[in-house]
C-alpha cells in the first residue's frame, strides 16, 4: 500500500471525531447563525495566519537527505499567501468587524493546535507538520464548499461572504494530489510513523476548535 493510503487508513478514527463535532451536524441541518459562521472565521484567521510562517519554519530546518521537497514547500508557500486576508474579507462582508477579528485573542483549542504545530517543527521533526497539511487539506476539499452552500442557504449571505470556504475548497484538490505524490515518496518507517502521529493528533486538535465554537464568539466580533 502507498504511504498516502495508508495514511488516510490510520487517521480514519481521528478524522471521524472531528467530523463528529456537533456544528457539523448544525450547519448541515441549517441550525445555524451569522454569530455561528463569524465565530469559525474568527478562529480560522487565527490559525491561517500561521501557515505561511509554519511553511518557511520547516523549510528551514529540513534536512539535506530531505531538501528534495523544499520545491514544493515554496510552492505551498506562494499558494497560501494571503490566505489570512481571504478570511478578513469575508468577515467584514457577512456584516462584522475584521478589524476585532484580527486584535481578538484565539481560542485555547486554536493557541493548542498552532502551537503544536510549531513544537513539531522546531523540536520533534519538520516532517511532522505533514501531519497538519493533511488535516487541513484533507478537511476541505471534502467540506469547503458543500458547507459554504449550505451555511450561505441558511443565512442569506452574499457571495462575497465565503471566498475563503470555496477558494480553499478548490485549490486544495490539486494541493492533495500534491500532497499524495510527497508522502509516497517518503518510505523511511520512522518518518513515516511520525507523520501518521502528528496528523492524529492534529485531527483531534482541529476537531476541538471546532467543538469551542459558540455564538457568542460571533457577538464579540460584532460591528
Amino acid at each position: 500500500m502507498a504511504f498516502y493510503d495508508s495514511l488516510q487508513q490510520q487517521t480514519e478514527n481521528e478524522r471521524q471525531y472531528l467530523m463528529a463535532a456537533p456544528i457539523f451536524a448544525r450547519v448541515f441541518s441549517g441550525d445555524i447563525c451569522r454569530e455561528d459562521y463569524a465565530a469559525f472565521l474568527s478562529q480560522a484567521y487565527q490559525h491561517v495566519k500561521h501557515t505561511v510562517p509554519l511553511l518557511m519554519a520547516m523549510g528551514a530546518r529540513l534536512p539535506d537527505d530531505k531538501s528534495w521537497l523544499l520545491k514544493a514547500v515554496v510552492e505551498y508557500i506562494e499558494e497560501e499567501l494571503g490566505h489570512e486576508q481571504w478570511i478578513l474579507d469575508d468577515i467584514a462582508a457577512a456584516g462584522f468587524d475584521p478589524d476585532k477579528a484580527r486584535l481578538k485573542a484565539p481560542n485555547l483549542a486554536t493557541e493548542l493546535l498552532v502551537a503544536y504545530a510549531y513544537d513539531t517543527i522546531q523540536r520533534i521533526n519538520p516532517l511532522g507538520f505533514f501531519g497538519m497539511v493533511q488535516v487541513l487539506e484533507g478537511t476541505s476539499i471534502h467540506m469547503a464548499d458543500s458547507a459554504a452552500s449550505a451555511i450561505q442557504t441558511a443565512l442569506e449571505l452574499p457571495d462575497n461572504a465565503f471566498h475563503y470556504l470555496r477558494s480553499h475548497g478548490a485549490l486544495d484538490i490539486e494541493h492533495v494530489k500534491l500532497f499524495a505524490g510527497l508522502m509516497d515518496q517518503i518510505t523511511e518507517p520512522e518518518e513515516q510513523a511520525l507523520i501518521v502521529h502528528s496528523a492524529q493528533v492534529f485531527y483531534r486538535l482541529y476537531g476541538d476548535v471546532f467543538r469551542s465554537l459558540t455564538p457568542e464568539q460571533g457577538q464579540a466580533i460584532a460591528l
